[in-house]
């Protein structure tokens, strides 16, 4: 194993995949120099300006040129600067990326896309540098949408991601680019796509989240169990679209409540999808209401940040009222 942070784990991840996959190539806006945040950093020196190339500033190009070189049975890497500047690119993304494969009754597609974003608060984005689109991305059948929150599974996740058979929207939380740090092994090696990992069991609570949350989920959960003596299961959904239900069934059906935390608005965030499911699924096993702990609706703000993120305090104060609620 090295000891890497989550950029240098996404390097490594797309250094594989261009060995092992001649077809493979990276593109965006300033990826031959190693993009803005040095994700591809070196990759033009070791794979040549035919494989690693700068395209023009459109997303929606960059959509449309992953889509055609796909389609002809290419590994298409395309990175979009920032997630809040994937919108220009909706069109091809939904409306060929997505419908691709179905719309052809199988006969062809364009599973070799990987769409990398960096998504998600930094401390210092505001309004266009912060958003988590992802919500609107899972709206969309035919996509795969995935978000890692941490170096080991980005490596893994993003190399399944690259092989699988279906268009994925890779969505990299940017504040872990050089705060999040493991050890990850350096060899060949994938996470499966649409299952969710058990960071942390317990008997007391589920708690739900994805990406740079789960930071903030782990601080809540271990004041939870020094201040209430509250054992709480934490999951990482990792991937959102197919998202697996079947883990975070189980787990409600033995905890008996749920919370489920996310930095993107609450309206329609992906959390609304969560809490439907479980209020179906789990109805007779609950014993308190549940909860969802998300940003406000507004768009991003820049000097109140820290008040707008979802923090573990506010994650505290839902575990607490849950376990109040179910006395």
């Amino acid at each position: 194993t090295t000891k890497l942070n989550l950029f240098q784990s996404i390097n490594s991840a797309m250094q594989i995949s261009m060995k092992t996959d001649h077809t493979a190539i990276v593109f965006g806006e300033d990826v031959a120099f190693g993009g803005v945040f040095r994700a591809s950093q070196n990759l033009r020196d070791e794979f040549g300006p035919e494989r690693v190339f700068n395209t023009p500033l459109s997303e929606n190009g960059i959509a449309g040129l992953a889509v055609g070189y796909a389609s002809v049975g290419g590994t298409a890497i395309g990175e979009i600067q920032f997630a809040d500047y994937i919108f220009p690119a909706i069109d091809q993304i939904v409306n060929e990326m997505a419908k691709f494969r179905f719309r052809s009754g199988n006969q062809w597609n364009c599973g070799g896309v990987t769409l990398r974003a960096p998504c998600g608060a930094v401390g210092h984005g505001g309004l266009y540098h912060s958003q988590s689109p992802e919500a609107y991305l899972c709206h969309t059948p035919g996509l795969v949408v995935v978000m890692p929150r941490g170096p080991r599974c980005a490596k893994g996740l993003l190399l399944s991601s690259i092989r699988s058979k279906d268009p994925v929207i890779f969505l990299e939380p940017k504040i872990l680019y050089r705060s999040a740090v493991e050890e990850v092994p350096d060899a060949d090696y994938e996470i499966p796509l649409g299952k969710a990992e058990i960071m942390q069991e317990g008997k007391d609570v589920t708690i739900v989240g994805w990406g740079a949350q789960l930071r903030r989920l782990q601080a809540a959960c271990d004041m939870a169990s020094k201040e209430m003596g509250v054992s709480c299961e934490l999951i990482d959904l990792r991937t959102l679209l197919p998202w697996d239900s079947e883990t975070i069934i189980r787990s409600v059906k033995k905890t008996g409540k749920l919370i489920v935390s996310h930095e993107a608005p609450i309206t329609c965030g992906f959390g609304a999808e969560i809490v439907a499911t479980l209020q179906q699924e789990c109805f007779f096993h609950l014993e308190a209401p549940i909860q969802r702990v998300c940003g406000y609706d507004t768009p991003f703000p820049l000097k109140n940040e820290k008040y707008y993120l979802p923090d573990e305090i506010k994650n505290l104060d839902a575990i607490r009222k849950v376990m109040e609620m179910s006395k």
